[in-house]
């Protein structure tokens, strides 16, 4: 069905759940362009509060008396279909189109979308980019998974054809989109319990570059991503250390979270770039950024600029404090691959002791990746391992936190966040790193030892 005259003729829309960081930066836009606007949310966040600011009516807790003379609902992936709100839409025959549909839409009014996917990245690759973009007076406008610092939120509403937004491979969720330039970052084994298989995975991207229809920004250096693309008929842009990409970087260095390199094209280098944020997968990320900002007329010197002002995305090594001299910080990796990076990265940041602490996140996962999940957390010096966070699934696999621990030498599975506090304050010691990684809700763990680390002080 093609939804894109949706809005032709239309006024108010409501959106279930306006606080959630995929629903926030539509509503910024829509609001933008003169629609009216309502939403309703369970809880109180940055985003509602941003929403709320522009005088758009929010209600807390969903009701049906919340849905009056509406004429299009949107709702996030989380609501499910007897919500009160998305039942009395129906009853009044009021349009109903889930939150991915609705980015699609939304995208497709500029002419230069560009759509960040890949199965580790997204939400840094779309910051950088984001970052670079803005910072270079292109004034586009940018979605974005995490709080991005240089522009205080999680999107950005410009005044140029340029918009920038995260591609997820979930449920298919970025097969909604069409944009004008797609960025394909890696392609791995995720998701498996939508995705048979790394093939099914591959036959996604495929798609999902198919539906391109100006330029693929590629990682040469991934073979999966080659491999997925190959029959796409489109022009494509490499990105990697490998020469023989379009662009590729060279004469690499690094000390501690600091790398510099040569950002290079066709034999020639255009210029240095110094990242602040750590790790061999922000290297990726930003060539991934500056290839694609290259593309569309950035000067070399905007982009070294800019990257170098990137102090990173919310919950991407998000450094939150330092009391008694043991560096606490919080991590959003929750996949073998993003460990793997993350850690190695921390493991040659000069710490006296590294100490991952890991939330595992979904049965379907962890059982799935079980063997990779213990060689990723065998890195650090020391990991504990919480219990594992259902989301949407039961335990039908009949996986614990210590099926995982006992692959791991020395590790520890401590179920709460309070034990685990309490372990690390008594056991960390001044030039640690302790370091709480997950998809869910882990940040709370790392709060929890900062402030009681920052007690003590």
């Amino acid at each position: 069905m093609n939804y894109d005259k949706l809005l032709d003729n239309i006024k108010k829309i409501h959106f279930i759940g306006i606080g959630g960081s995929g629903m926030c930066p539509l509503a910024e836009i829509l609001h933008s362009e003169g629609f009216e606007l309502s939403g309703s949310d369970c809880n109180e966040s940055d985003t509602l509060e941003r929403i709320k600011g522009y005088g758009i009516p929010v209600f807390m807790g969903h009701k049906e008396e919340n849905i009056t003379d509406q004429e299009l609902v949107v709702y996030t992936a989380a609501v499910k279909m007897d919500n009160p709100e998305l039942v009395k839409a129906k009853e009044l025959n009021i349009p109903c189109i889930e939150r991915s549909i609705m980015l699609g839409i939304v995208t497709r009014r500029y002419n230069r979308s560009i759509a960040v996917s890949g199965t580790h990245g997204k939400t840094s690759t779309t910051a950088m980019l984001s970052q670079v973009l803005i910072g270079s007076g292109f004034d586009p406008s940018a979605i974005i998974g995490g709080k991005l610092p240089f522009i205080g939120g999680n999107s950005y509403v410009g005044q140029s054809d340029i918009i920038v937004c995260e591609a997820c491979e979930y449920v298919d969720t970025f097969l909604e989109l069409t944009p004008y330039i797609s960025i394909i970052l890696n392609v791995d084994a995720d998701h498996l319990d939508y995705f048979k298989d790394l093939d099914h995975i591959k036959q996604s991207f495929n798609k999902f570059a198919k539906q391109t229809t100006g330029l693929l920004v590629l990682n040469g250096d991934d073979e999966n991503t080659i491999d997925a693309v190959k029959d796409v008929s489109l022009e494509k842009v490499t990105f990697g250390f490998n020469n023989t990409n379009d662009y590729y970087a060279e004469n690499l260095k690094t000390q501690g979270a600091y790398s510099t390199f040569d950002f290079c094209a066709k034999g020639e280098k255009l210029c240095e770039i110094e990242l602040v944020v750590p790790g061999m997968h922000n290297i990726y990320n930003a060539l991934a950024a500056a290839a694609t900002a290259a593309t569309l007329g950035a000067t070399p010197k905007e982009i070294a600029e800019n990257l170098h002002k990137f102090t990173g995305v919310h919950r991407r090594f998000e450094i939150l404090g330092k009391p008694q001299g043991i560096t606490v910080a919080d991590d959003f990796a929750h996949h073998p691959t993003e460990l793997t990076t993350t850690l190695n990265a921390a493991m040659n940041m000069g710490f006296r002791k590294v100490w991952a602490i890991f939330q595992p996140h979904t049965f379907s996962r962890t059982a799935m990746l079980l063997d990779d999940f213990a060689k990723a957390l065998s890195i650090p010096d020391k990991a504990i391992i919480s219990e594992i966070l259902a989301v949407r699934e039961t335990n039908t696999y009949n996986i614990y936190n210590t099926d995982l621990g006992e692959k791991i030498d020395g590790a520890l599975c401590i179920d709460t966040f309070e034990d685990i506090t309490k372990f690390i304050c008594e056991n960390a010691q001044d030039g640690d790193l302790v370091l709480t990684m997950g998809g869910g809700n882990v940040y709370m763990c790392a709060n929890m030892i900062l402030k009681a680390l920052s007690k003590e002080e």
